[in-house]
């Protein structure tokens, strides 16, 4: 009896435990941790938390927010990502594009300088909603959302994004009070070279010469990958080195600008900081979801591309869970917005990262950063920030990958130009929808104008191809046969309609001026057509009665299951006859041509139905 009671409750444990495992996937790899794998992680932990201190407040600058968020953002979120994603490679932390929107968007709403205390409550806001909407497309399973930014949309539009904070970071490279708070070129520009006379040399001095250390740091570890510490290093560096100088020489009296005071202390709690109400709650919700599809698609490619290196997977719903979870988390703890970005875990990858545990040792070290260590930044120089910032957009800036689209798609090279112009000459929103625009218009003009094809025979087999794409292909006289590759719906039904009405007179005046047979038979293969709507089935029907009007037969070869059920309803098969239905197009060839044979067309009627035409 006690036995018969353990197994019905040993299922349920067993759902509980792998569903644990599937929000928490720390429980499922923790057990088998080992001591070699703790000393591989501490390392790259240590190693991606020196890069994650002067990123981090760089980042938070970039978004006119305090910069002593960037580090809390560094804190809190990481361990959250740590119990529950999937990924082994991954290192979370604030972006520079989610920064750049964040700023831009909520900017245009309230000023950071004016009402600094809202602005930063709507950050925590966005960031919560950001959460939500991240961890609902898990949830329910809708990551396909995600699909919808395509892979030539997010070259271009990050590439745009990196082109804009490299313009706003003259502000700080130049030593600049006033600037502009739009992101295009134009005012960027305008608000640079209309205070010419407030340029600061010191400060572009300071910022050239770190943006040269930095940018040679990184050109060196890539040609010797085994020094890629040298790279991760360079920031932390730049910071450490700034701040002396600016500390031994005072250069904060000869217009170097500095950090000031950044207080010491992990996250205070935010919950209550959370704006609900109106006129800004809407705003809080856009900047939200737009952001937060952005770190998702950012997160996620970046998981995917180093999973592949490993040789592992990674859930993609599960990691919206996790983003979702660790944004939510992070906007109660006084932190914005944070993802997965790609320097900051190719890092990870190169220091030899085992599991997520290198996220909790470099969240250990900002925390001991937030603790002991803050008065330390002090005497930072906003333009080392500012070039920190520059040599990571920089890495952005992918021209290989726009020459690779062009070379193989003009469409989506179209489609990369489009999203980078949009948000260099508008704004980064704009950009955004530009792109995602027109990535649906190519989607809808697939579904709307599907590929036709006229098959033809491959010699000595029953294949029949596309005649284009193979030309050592014959025809099958009397006999036309024609592809059509997609699923047919209200959407493509009346193009395709008058796509086969098209061939089908284009052969009969190709067999009229040649004196071959005329055309006694029309087959559409149906193989790729995975569904078919009342539309659809409405098309063949007129299709049907164009071609009896001609005296030609029409014949259906290897139409889907879900098609046929649906014929078979709208009682289309029993209309066209069951013999004029085959499995294959050589089946559908062999049964016309038996019949061209067996009943050979009139040619009396021929010349009486041409005859009565005119």
């Amino acid at each position: 009896m006690i036995l018969s009671n353990n197994s019905r409750t040993s299922p349920k444990k067993e759902k509980f435990v792998l569903g644990l495992q599937y929000l928490f996937p720390i429980f499922e790899w923790a057990p088998s941790y080992t001591f070699d794998f703790l000393k591989s992680d501490f390392i790259s932990g240590i190693t991606i938390a020196s890069l994650a201190i002067p990123q981090g407040i760089s980042y938070a600058k970039l978004a006119n927010l305090p910069p002593v968020l960037g580090l809390y953002s560094s804190f809190i979120p990481p361990l959250v990502y740590a119990m529950m994603g999937s990924s082994r490679d991954l290192a979370v932390g604030t972006v520079a594009v989610a920064s750049l929107l964040t700023a831009s968007m909520i900017g245009n709403e309230v000023d950071a300088n004016q009402n600094p205390t809202l602005y930063l409550h709507l950050a925590f806001t966005a960031t919560f909603f950001a959460g939500v909407f991240q961890a609902s497309l898990g949830l329910l399973r809708l990551g396909f959302i995600v699909d919808f930014l395509s892979h030539a949309t997010i070259i271009g539009f990050m590439a745009g994004a990196a082109t804009v904070v490299i313009m706003q970071q003259l502000k700080g490279i130049l030593g600049l009070d006033h600037f502009t708070h739009s992101t295009d070129l134009v005012s960027v520009m305008r608000s640079v070279f209309s205070q010419t006379h407030q340029w600061r040399w010191e400060s572009a001095v300071l910022g050239f010469g770190f943006l040269f250390f930095l940018l040679t740091t990184r050109y060196f570890s890539k040609r010797k990958p085994k020094y890629f510490w040298v790279s991760a290093m360079a920031p932390l560096t730049s910071v450490i080195l700034g701040s002396l100088l600016v500390y031994l020489t005072h250069a904060e009296k000869h217009g170097v600008q500095v950090i000031g005071y950044l207080k010491k202390g992990l996250n205070p709690m935010s919950f209550t900081d959370l704006v609900f109400v109106s006129p800004y709650l809407s705003t809080a919700i856009k900047t939200g979801i737009i952001t937060g599809v952005i770190a998702l698609a950012e997160g996620i490619a970046v998981g995917r591309s180093f999973a592949m290196f490993k040789n592992y997977h990674i859930d993609g719903n599960k990691e919206m869970i996790a983003f979702g979870t660790m944004n939510i988390v992070g906007s109660c703890t006084s932190c914005y917005l944070t993802t997965g970005p790609f320097s900051r875990s190719a890092v990870n990858y190169n220091a030899g990262c085992k599991t997520a545990v290198s996220n909790i040792v470099m969240a250990l070290g900002v925390m001991v950063t937030l603790l002991f260590l803050t008065p330390l930044f002090h005497y930072t120089p906003l333009v080392v920030l500012s070039s920190i910032i520059v040599s990571a957009m920089l890495g952005l800036l992918d021209y290989e990958a726009a020459i690779h689209l062009w070379s193989i798609d003009k469409f989506d090279f179209m489609v990369c130009i489009s999203a980078y112009a949009g948000v260099v000459f508008a704004s980064v929103e704009i950009g955004l929808v530009i792109a995602v625009a027109i990535s649906l218009l190519r989607l809808l003009l697939f579904v709307a104008r599907p590929k036709t094809f006229i098959l033809g025979n491959i010699p000595n087999s029953m294949i029949y191809r596309n005649v284009e794409q193979y030309p050592n292909t014959s025809s099958v006289p009397g006999v036309l046969i024609l592809e059509i590759d997609a699923p047919i719906y209200f959407a493509n039904s009346g193009y395709l309609r008058e796509r086969i009405a098209r061939w089908v007179d284009d052969e009969e005046v190709k067999l009229k001026s040649s004196g071959e047979t005329s055309l006694q038979y029309v087959i559409l293969d149906m193989g790729a057509v995975g569904n078919i709507d009342t539309s659809g089935i409405g098309m063949l029907e007129e299709v049907k009665k164009v071609m009896d009007r001609k005296g030609v037969k029409l014949v259906l070869a290897n139409p889907g299951a879900e098609v046929m059920k649906k014929l078979d309803k709208a009682k289309f098969i029993e209309n066209i006859g069951q013999q004029w239905i085959h499995l294959t197009v050589g089946e559908a060839v062999a049964a016309c041509d038996f019949m061209l044979h067996t009943f050979p067309p009139d040619p009396l009627k021929e010349d009486s139905e041409a005859f009565n035409k005119v």
